[in-house]
């Protein structure tokens, strides 16, 4: 196979998974020509928010913001911010970042490079977001609430957003999509989605991309293994007719076991107490 000298390596949702990170990376091994973006969600439910953050921030790769971080940029710029909202970040693995910072502290530089998180990237012939573009709403009456948290009206479309470009999403876990097994891809009409649940008890799967040339590297945080497979055999195709508006929170819920995706409590349990500091 023929690889194209300067790739673009596109990683998608790491949540916390530093070690898993660093293992994906070796195998695709960037060179300097190289170019690595990150589909945003470096943060919540994995153990190692703070390292994935300081890696990244101190790189030369970039990414965009992911609809935790922006949970968390809520929390910091609200002046009396609701405690329903906090317990929700928390819930949602939050906590889990905290407890990745000594004295559960976020210093106030990550905050500040977190904020200078575009809510995407145009690489001309690839674009990418976190969820999606809403595709009822003008494009430029959108921002972070559509772009990093929109699901099933963006990829249930029936045609592509863009004529020429093909959009590369993270947000969704493909396996929660119709057909897609446990660390496959997912494509619709003009995206591809490459979440492939690297925090879930279903999975593992850490993917990184290589768009130019086609190709998946994944590593699994459970298992520890890795593989590299050409694109077209690790994505399975999801047609439009096959989305419901309810399908996404039945087979999430279904598949959650011990995981920290967030679930209805069934009890009287008090929600965790709000025990961190946002910085120094």
């Amino acid at each position: 196979m023929n690889h194209i000298n300067s790739r673009q390596i596109i990683i998608g949702d790491v949540h916390g998974h530093y070690r898993g990170l660093m293992k994906l990376l070796e195998a695709i091994a960037p060179g300097e020509s190289d170019k690595v973006y990150f589909l945003g969600d470096l943060i919540d439910r994995g153990p190692e928010s703070c390292e994935v953050i300081e890696f990244v921030k101190e790189s030369r790769y970039t990414s965009v913001r992911g609809n935790h971080e922006q949970m968390l940029l809520d929390i910091v710029s609200g002046q009396n911010t609701p405690p329903q909202i906090v317990q929700k970040w928390l819930y949602s693995g939050g906590q889990a970042t905290i407890d990745s910072y000594k004295n559960s502290c976020i210093p106030e530089e990550h905050i500040h490079w977190l904020q200078s998180l575009p809510n995407y990237i145009d690489l001309g012939d690839t674009w990418l977001v976190h969820a999606g573009i809403h595709p009822n709403i003008p494009f430029l009456q959108q921002n972070s609430n559509q772009f990093c948290w929109v699901r099933d009206e963006f990829l249930s479309i029936k045609q592509p957003y863009f004529s020429d470009k093909q959009i590369i999403i993270g947000h969704t876990i493909a396996f929660t999509l119709p057909n897609v097994e446990p660390g496959q891809l997912a494509q619709g009409q003009g995206w591809i989605d490459i979440d492939t649940g690297a925090y879930h008890p279903y999975s593992g799967w850490l993917t990184g991309l290589d768009i130019k040339n086609n190709l998946v590297y994944q590593f699994n945080v459970i298992t520890n293994l890795s593989r590299i497979r050409p694109l077209k055999e690790a994505v399975t195709v999801v047609e439009p007719e096959h989305f419901d508006k309810h399908q996404f929170g039945k087979k999430i819920t279904a598949r959650n076991d011990n995981s920290n995706v967030v679930k209805k409590s069934q009890d009287n349990k008090q929600p965790p107490k709000r025990r961190f500091k946002l910085f120094f």
